[in-house]
């Protein structure tokens, strides 16, 4: 019996030459206002070109691979670009996996991200069996590698700084009962606590990186935070953590390195930001544990 596991991720292109096809696979088949693509490439070139997204994906589904061992067959899909999630399906039953098993790289569930994920796998899969880990924001190993992560950078800042959680935001629409803000409240309070950080000043939650539709989306945003923050004028620096992130990626080195932080230094606070997961083994061996228990449920 063989079992195989998809590792997802949200994809990136490969080179600018690629960004539209990409745009426009995000849009559901709709290509981009000419305005938009130009916004998009322009990010891309900020940092070089690409992002670094697709390499460090790889770089974790090999820490995985390894931490899984024999039994199983592992292949990493994307859902907005090559490799696709339904080419990593396909890849693992030609390789004769009998059950299958998803990881999304990314730690809360909402069904509007990770639940998206889990439909095309189990679409893909046809009538083999298969299911998906929902979350795994609770896992001990991340909530210690954030709590570590977040302590690191605030001895670099001034006393009384701020940690501000943040996740990608989703519009309100898909977050009518979704679990997703709970999970990320829940993460955020557990990673704060065991930081030592003050309940009621010494953190809070925001939201980033919202689309650009006509919906509302999820706020506040991470850069009105960072204006009321400086505007209070009680809080010398704010250290960014951004927890619904695994990667270095357009969202966290665009996003928080470059455009939030260059708020940040308008207004005059000190800024920095916790370091991503990437491919952290000792997180990745955890998963891939929690990922074969998950796999044992399926026979």
């Amino acid at each position: 019996m063989t079992t195989g596991v998809i590792v997802m991720a949200y994809g990136t292109p490969g080179s600018l030459d690629e960004v539209e096809a990409y745009y426009t696979h995000i849009r559901r088949g709709r290509p981009p206002e000419p305005h938009l693509l130009a916004e998009l490439i322009g990010r891309y070139e900020s940092l070089g070109g690409t992002s670094p997204l697709r390499e460090i994906t790889a770089a974790q589904t090999a820490r995985i691979t390894a931490a899984l061992g024999d039994g199983f067959v592992v292949a990493q899909g994307n859902k907005h670009a090559a490799p696709f999630i339904e080419d990593a399906v396909a890849e693992v039953l030609a390789a004769g996996a009998t059950s299958i098993v998803g990881v999304v790289l990314a730690p809360h569930f909402s069904r509007g991200s990770v639940g998206e994920y889990a439909s095309r796998l189990a679409e893909a899969a046809g009538s083999v069996p298969a299911t998906t880990l929902e979350q795994w924001a609770d896992l001990p190993a991340w909530l210690k590698f954030q709590t570590f992560a977040v302590k690191r950078e605030l001895r670099h800042l001034p006393g009384r700084s701020k940690v501000v959680f943040t996740a990608h935001s989703l519009p309100e629409r898909v977050l009518v009962d979704d679990p997703y803000p709970d999970q990320l409240r829940a993460s955020a309070t557990a990673i704060a606590g065991a930081a030592g950080l003050d309940r009621w000043t010494g953190w809070s939650v925001a939201w980033q990186s919202a689309g650009r539709t006509a919906d509302p989306w999820r706020g506040p945003d991470i850069l009105e935070v960072i204006e009321d923050l400086a505007a209070a004028g009680d809080v010398p620096g704010v250290l960014v953590c951004p927890q619904g992130f695994t990667a270095d990626h357009l969202e966290v080195l665009y996003d928080l390195d470059d455009v939030a932080a260059a708020r940040a230094a308008s207004l005059g606070l000190a800024f920095a930001r916790t370091a991503s997961v990437n491919d952290d083994e000792v997180v990745l061996t955890a998963l891939a544990a929690r990922v074969a228990s998950l796999a044992a449920t399926l026979g």
